[in-house]
């Protein structure tokens, strides 16, 4: 995996990116302008840099040119626009910009666009050692023991019983009121399995915490913008009775 520098003045695409690139494992740095971005460049040199070009305070190709100046092009960037002409996309490339991602950005096209400009930077060579990953290794809460056929419990061995694998079902239960936590068919998507998992996270943050929206983004250390967006996605709709 690597670390990804996303430059974007619009808190939207910064969150988007964000969320995108850390589902897949990256390390991902935000700035909101190009002194930030000169900043965080700095302190931790990326692998890759998505670069927005309109910006309020100097421009993607601007501080492209500065950064070429300087001989601190020793990274990827890939830029991005709305609105950029032919000649914009051309003028990047032509000062060092490895490719354009003209904004709205599918998923696809985004992860494509980022594996080539990795395999780029690394001179075709075999990917490095990932750096520190931004997501623990292993979780940091306890996991709940698995339900035996029986009703009994079985070690949480991260592991469902022989009788709920037959079944192609992993069958998790709440410690506390013993209703049924989660229960994901093993044999779809890895994606479609994560969903169905974060949809039942989030709505039982959201039962305990009385719809407590900032309590819930406490609790699962979100912020409240990235939780909207994230309980939006999931199809989680908000009573307007809930707290926030």
């Amino acid at each position: 995996m690597a670390r990804i520098l996303v430059v974007d003045d619009e808190v939207g695409i910064r969150e988007l990116l964000s969320e995108i690139l850390y589902d897949e494992g990256h390390t991902v740095d935000l700035a909101e302008n190009a002194a930030a971005a000169r900043a965080l460049r700095a302190a931790h040199r990326p692998d890759v840099v998505l670069l927005d070009i309109w910006m309020p305070d100097t421009d993607g190709v601007t501080l492209l040119k500065e950064w070429a100046s300087q001989e601190l092009l020793d990274m990827p960037v890939i830029m991005m626009s709305g609105h950029a002409t032919i000649d914009t996309a051309v003028e990047a490339t032509r000062i060092g910009a490895i490719d354009f991602l003209e904004k709205p950005i599918t998923m696809n096209r985004l992860l494509k666009t980022i594996a080539a400009a990795l395999e780029r930077g690394r001179g075709g060579a075999k990917p490095a050692a990932a750096p520190a990953a931004v997501r623990p290794a292993t979780p940091s809460y306890a996991v709940p023991p698995l339900v035996t056929g029986d009703g009994g419990r079985a070690p949480a061995t991260g592991l469902a019983p022989a009788a709920d694998r037959s079944a192609g079902t992993l069958a998790m239960h709440d410690n506390s009121s013993r209703s049924p936590l989660l229960s994901v068919s093993l044999d779809q998507p890895l994606r479609e399995a994560r969903d169905a998992f974060e949809r039942v996270y989030f709505e039982h943050h959201l039962a305990r915490e009385g719809g407590s929206m900032t309590r819930v983004a406490d609790k699962t250390g979100l912020e409240r913008t990235h939780l909207y967006r994230k309980l939006k996605q999931l199809g989680i709709e908000l009573s307007r009775k809930r707290n926030v």
